[in-house]
């Protein structure tokens, strides 16, 4: 079996841990991120040291970190690792219904979907678990549904260089379903093509069939 891991990345990895140390070295500490739930919970118009309240500054800090854990991950580096021993595979690698689970982030409430990725391989493949991982790792920051699905696609072409890449994402947001307009049940898709996908009508049909033959049919 090969294994293979580009090069050419060096610098810019060592120029994304240099921006990743000085966002660390900003990054307030515990104790202030309990201070100031404590004073959301004031704004909103309770007490923070009632009973029911008491330990809630702890646990949403803890939620935030579990929330939030793609700031500390690096998708390309999640994809270093590639095989080259396919047998000629060159069709379309298809992984349906991630889940998707982020965070918009004018208002900081969930975004919670699936994500559709494809990719025609080049010369390499990359586990699938890694293309679920690539996904975790933009969700899970604050976001917005458009930039996400480029961040994932351009990514995967960007590392792997296939001949082609494909991302879908169905979203439900809160934002919109919770305040605002208040329309629970509407859904956004939004859609990036690389490659065939884009060029080749029919291998973005192929594609949309596979993925859900009751939506995303007009995606482009």
């Amino acid at each position: 079996m090969n294994i293979h891991t580009p090069a050419g990345k060096l610098a810019k990895a060592g120029s994304k841990k240099s921006a990743a140390k000085a966002a660390a070295a900003k990054k307030p500490s515990r104790a202030e991120a309990e201070a100031a739930i404590r004073v959301l919970l004031l704004w909103a118009g309770d007490d923070p040291e009632r009973e029911g309240l008491r330990d809630t500054p702890a646990r949403v800090a803890r939620s935030y970190e579990e929330f939030f854990q793609g700031y500390g991950e690096d998708p390309e580096a999640l994809l270093a690792r590639t095989f080259e021993e396919t047998e000629g595979y060159d069709e379309m690698v298809v992984l349906r219904d991630i889940r998707l689970e982020s965070h918009c982030e004018h208002h900081m409430v969930p975004i919670i979907g699936r994500v559709h990725v494809a990719y025609m391989p080049g010369t390499r493949v990359v586990g699938i678990s890694k293309l679920a991982r690539v996904v975790d790792a933009y969700a899970r920051r604050f976001q917005i549904q458009e930039k996400l699905t480029a961040q994932i696609a351009n990514t995967i072409q960007e590392v792997l260089q296939p001949r082609g890449v494909a991302v879908v994402i169905e979203a439900n947001h809160q934002c919109m379903s919770t305040r605002g307009v208040h329309k629970p049940g509407a859904s956004m898709v939004t859609s990036r093509m690389l490659g065939a996908f884009r060029d080749d009508p029919s291998t973005r049909k192929e594609f949309l069939s596979m993925i859900s033959p009751r939506s995303c049919t007009s995606a482009d």
